[in-house]
């Protein structure tokens, strides 16, 4: 009897080109794909992303078996779901005569510690494949790292340019002759522009019968299936990426930090979660992006900040996860302890900012880079919410949230409660920021351009009081040199009152 390799493939690890498939035979196979309660409560995840990842399982499931492979695949609902992975491994070695097991490795802490346990739980050989979905190796980037005081991105990115080739010259030097077009990107929108649309997918049956599951058996998780909008397949992540290539692109680099009430997409890919789960390549993304410019269909600066985004800023928060180890969810640096307001699950607040960015994340599963970090993520910050607690929500309400891209992103970029290994400063602005990248101070209640009173915008009291709160932590901080002197080139007076306005918002907000 021939020997049989099981290989089990997790839920973001779908692409029929992932490294445990290569040069194995589907005669020699099993492939072992599972719906576990496990992965679906350890956080109360958004009811849209769940659904998505389910439908895309069942979905790249049909196109395995379609290229030769048998999968055997445990649904949610079957009657001996054990409801995890180590217990559908095992189930799995009972139904097949297996000889070993063959994965790639995972791509969260958590996951991994029980993928490592397997050869000695079950006593059988376990092969854990690397992820070459990556520039990146984890022991490169902690080769990159060895040595360095500071860990920042665009050193890395640069590296990443050079491993790949991405817009570099015959001679080996940045197009245009700079590393980075950040400065060219920060343009606020306006409503009259014209603003494409992504294509929203029509469910078909195996989309309607996830959607009927999840809202039967996750009716009390965050998020709304109303608008369930995603791409479930590898042949609409293709659609989805050329509408974005052929529409958006061309103006992502001008808007990528804009905001606009009532326009949740503007110029953005919206393909991160097709990304992160294995349905788009990310660098035959990147190959098309380039060529684009190439080609003269797209600016430098669109082209630069969106592969930017992919072997810059998504390859350099893996490495900073992987490097840092499991206890780096554990940081707080701030000491921020306020719990998270209960607006963050229903959207309901008079701050307009917040409402928008909250309200589409529940309806949509999605919010763009800028409104995670500078409306949701700014408020936490500067209101002292735990940073635990903005993970947990970050994680729970996003698609594409995956925690070796989230749990960085959120506690070290946003929240800065690793103390400076990913940004050299924190991530915090008054309501001016916001009333330069964005329309939404115009249709809200509160004054923007008020610091204390009724009518004051709160991230304005908030900003300083945070600084102030903070001023022994973050006082020797170079590039915050600047709002300090001009905290204390404020007359005692109004330095109370600001202090003042922002403990009555917090007291109210608890």
């Amino acid at each position: 009897m021939s020997e049989k390799t099981l290989i089990p493939i997790l839920g973001d690890q779908l692409s029929v080109h992932i490294s445990a498939l290569k040069g194995q035979k589907p005669d020699q196979c099993i492939l072992l794909m599972m719906e576990v309660n496990e992965e679906t409560a350890y956080v109360r995840h958004h009811k849209a992303k769940i659904a998505y990842i389910f439908s895309a399982m069942r979905h790249h499931a049909k196109a395995l078996e379609e290229r030769g492979w048998s999968v055997d695949y445990v649904a949610w609902s079957d009657s001996e779901n054990s409801g995890s992975f180590s217990g559908e491994i095992a189930r799995a070695l009972e139904r097949h005569d297996i000889d070993s097991i063959r994965i790639t490795e995972a791509g969260e802490w958590r996951v991994m510690a029980m993928i490592d346990n397997w050869e000695q739980k079950f006593d059988i050989p376990v092969t854990i494949c690397p992820d070459d979905r990556f520039v990146a190796t984890h022991q490169d980037f902690a080769d990159w790292a060895d040595g360095k005081k500071q860990l920042r991105m665009e050193y890395f990115y640069r590296e990443m340019r050079r491993k790949t080739g991405f817009l570099l010259d015959e001679d080996g030097n940045p197009e245009g002759g700079e590393w980075n077009y950040d400065t060219a990107n920060r343009k606020p929108a306006k409503g009259d522009l014209a603003i494409p649309q992504p294509i929203r997918f029509r469910p078909d049956e195996i989309t309607r019968d996830v959607l009927a599951l999840v809202a039967e058996q996750f009716s009390d998780h965050p998020g709304s299936l109303e608008q369930f909008h995603f791409a479930v397949t590898h042949e609409e992540a293709m659609r989805q990426k050329r509408k974005f290539l052929d529409e958006a692109l061309p103006r992502f680099g001008d808007y990528q930090d804009a905001m606009l009430s009532g326009q949740p997409f503007l110029w953005h890919s919206i393909l991160s979660p097709y990304i992160n789960s294995g349905l788009l390549d990310p660098l035959d993304l990147c190959r098309e992006v380039e060529q684009r410019y190439h080609d003269g269909e797209v600016p430098l600066n669109a082209a630069e900040g969106f592969i930017r985004q992919i072997i810059g800023w998504r390859e350099y928060m893996r490495g900073i996860y992987w490097r840092e180890g499991p206890d780096y969810i554990d940081r707080n640096f701030l000491d921020a302890q306020r719990p998270l307001p209960d607006f963050y699950y229903s959207g309901e607040t008079d701050m307009h900012c917040l409402a928008e960015a909250i309200g589409q994340t529940l309806d949509l599963a999605y919010a763009h880079h800028i409104q995670r970090l500078m409306i949701t993520g700014n408020f936490a910050l500067i209101a002292g919410l735990q940073p635990q607690a903005v993970h947990q929500w970050y994680l729970e309400v996003y698609a594409d949230a995956y925690e070796w891209v989230e749990l960085p992103n959120t506690l070290g970029m946003s929240q800065f409660a690793d103390g400076g290994i990913i940004a050299s400063k924190p991530y915090a602005s008054s309501g001016n920021y916001i009333n330069k990248m964005s329309d939404y101070c115009q249709h809200c209640r509160y004054d923007v351009k008020q610091r204390v009173g009724e009518n004051a915008c709160p991230f304005n009291a908030l900003y300083w009081e945070f600084l102030d709160r903070n001023q022994e932590k973050l006082g020797d901080n170079h590039r915050l040199a600047m709002p300090y002197r001009t905290w204390e080139g404020m007359d005692p007076h109004t330095r109370d009152d600001i202090r003042s306005h922002a403990k009555n918002f917090l007291d109210q907000l608890s």
